[in-house]
């Protein structure tokens, strides 16, 4: 059994060295009114002792000349499932790291690599039962990663941004 655990997480980071560096760009995103808003983004993604970790913020820019910053950072481990990974987010009693929970508003978080696409997926119910999924593909490009973000709500499409990521 533990060599299995051991040759699994060798697997992910195998899979996830491709994808390990620091990358950095912008986009103008669409919001609510049909106004573009300038958003910096960065993200880092590493090798851990199980898997990888992907950190990334944003920077959104108002009109008013205020910034918003947010700043996520989630480690994955192998799964059974061949290139799908689980977000180890928080430890339970026993020391092993977990998934959030979803009933309790909390995100359910997974990532896969399918060929030059490492995708992450963040799932979100409403105290109504209501959802929203947000979905990152960042694929290996020329000098960096092409990122495409969607979110879509209860079946609709909430927003989209697409931006090149320069490696540093």
């Amino acid at each position: 059994m533990l060599i299995c655990l051991l040759l699994s997480a060798s697997g992910a980071q195998a899979q996830a060295e491709r994808f390990v560096g620091s990358y950095t760009g912008s986009a103008e995103v669409q919001s609510a009114d049909g106004s573009l808003v300038p958003r910096d983004m960065s993200v880092t993604i590493s090798e851990t002792k199980e898997g990888f970790n992907i950190s990334w913020t944003s920077i959104t820019y108002r009109p008013d000349g205020r910034a918003k910053e947010k700043s996520y950072s989630i480690s994955f481990v192998p799964t059974d499932r061949e290139d799908v990974y689980a977000a180890a987010m928080r430890r339970n009693v026993f020391g092993h790291e977990v998934q959030l929970n979803p009933m309790e508003g909390e995100p359910y978080v997974w990532a896969r690599i399918i060929g030059d696409t490492l995708s992450l997926y963040s799932l979100f119910v409403d105290p109504q039962g209501g959802y929203e999924i947000q979905q990152f593909d960042r694929t290996l490009a020329d000098g960096g990663l092409q990122l495409e973000f969607q979110s879509v709500r209860n079946g609709k499409v909430h927003r989209r941004v697409s931006s090149f990521l320069k490696k540093q």
